[in-house]
């Protein structure tokens, strides 16, 4: 993978705010640039509007003032969504669930069934495609969020907390399988979280947010290579960028008091 100042331009962020009401501002002067492959975490307290970072760049919401230019433009399909709940259909079947971006597009079940099950098989829930949302446990229903998520290849998926309902053992798990994932659609990903550890592990680049107005403080590099191991999770290394986001995010919720 090229290094970080090298990659290709997918989508620029410049001088974004988003007000609600008229007085509650969301984000103030948010400015980011997304490279083609990065893994960005977008770290800070609740209310420093990471979500809202989300929303504005999927197309739910529109930004007060500023810009958000895709390079290139963008198409239906170009980008992928992981909300923090599942959001399954529950009375589809786990394969239906995962078709939903093509249905929506007007394309039947039968034209897609290959990619939907190469989805299904890349989340390793292929023998499952017939079961019900009800029939899976909590981490099977994320994979299945996954799968449709990124079952159009897209360019760029959006996270939002994805796995902070889960227990540890099964987030750790998610987090690994997450960049295995990552690895073989060779898509960019924008990840929120509250998590100093799960953002080091995952990213390659980490967006430090204040609160108060919802702000950029600090951009931090975790220069380490892809895949990651638990010998990196146990490494001094991950320690020291761990011991660096906390730094940051300490100062970030001192700028938002």
């Amino acid at each position: 993978m090229l290094p970080i100042d090298q990659r290709p331009t997918v989508l620029r962020m410049s001088n974004v705010n988003k007000t609600f009401n008229g007085n509650v501002v969301a984000l103030n002067g948010m400015s980011m640039t997304v490279g083609q492959g990065d893994f960005i975490s977008l770290l800070g307290p609740s209310g420093c509007g990471k979500s809202t970072a989300l929303r504005l760049i999927s197309d739910l919401m529109v930004p007060t003032s500023g810009k958000i230019d895709w390079e290139g433009g963008h198409e239906v399909g170009d980008l992928g969504v992981v909300f923090q709940e599942p959001t399954l259909m529950p009375w589809a079947t786990v394969a239906q669930n995962v078709w939903l971006p093509y249905r929506l597009r007007g394309k039947s079940y039968a034209s897609v069934k290959d990619e939907v099950l190469e989805a299904l098989k890349l989340v390793g829930l292929e023998k499952f495609q017939n079961s019900y949302p009800r029939e899976l446990s909590g981490g099977m229903k994320m994979r299945v969020s996954i799968a449709r998520a990124m079952v159009t290849r897209p360019r760029l998926i959006l996270m939002d907390e994805p796995f902070a309902a889960l227990d540890e053992i099964t987030r750790f798990k998610l987090n690994n399988d997450l960049l295995e994932l990552k690895a073989k659609i060779n898509c960019t990903v924008i990840f929120v979280t509250h998590s100093v550890f799960e953002s080091v592990f995952l990213s390659d680049r980490i967006i430090v947010m204040a609160a108060r107005p919802g702000r950029v403080i600090q951009e931090l590099h975790v220069d380490e290579g892809y895949p990651r191991s638990e010998e990196f999770r146990t490494s001094a290394e991950y320690a020291a960028y761990c011991r660096q986001a906390t730094d940051a995010l300490h100062l970030a919720m001192g700028e938002a008091a």
